[in-house]
């Protein structure tokens, strides 16, 4: 990574529906950091699902109006993240202990591409 180039981080959520409204107010202060990129990247159920927390639509919007940039929410746009190093950094928000297990136990066996 050069020194001088912004640092690029993926800011990933998932569900846990009724925090998004705080982690989008962070991911706003983060997105005002001098040298960061951020790269906003929703599983499917948060890209998709209107909660009573808000609909989906609405918080998209907000997250690719603070980001600039449109969020990943399909394998086919999240699966190079890795292999071609897009990103410097990777925050996960609102993550189940059940979701990490999963991802460990597919990247211990090298099955990187298995997790849905």
């Amino acid at each position: 990574m050069n020194e001088h180039a912004p640092v690029r981080v993926g800011f990933a959520m998932t569900g846990s529906f009724c925090t998004f409204s705080q982690v989008i107010d962070q991911m706003e202060q983060m997105a005002q950091q001098t040298g960061w990129q951020l790269y906003p990247i929703l599983s499917p159920n948060a890209y998709e699902t209107d909660t009573r927390f808000g609909s989906a639509q609405q918080f998209r919007r907000r997250i690719e109006e603070i980001c600039g940039r449109e969020i990943w929410h399909t394998l086919t746009q999240t699966e190079p993240i890795g292999p071609k190093k897009l990103l410097d950094v990777l925050l996960v928000k609102k993550v189940s202990r059940l979701t990490v297990a999963r991802v460990i136990a597919a990247y211990q066996k090298g099955h990187y591409a298995d997790y849905p």
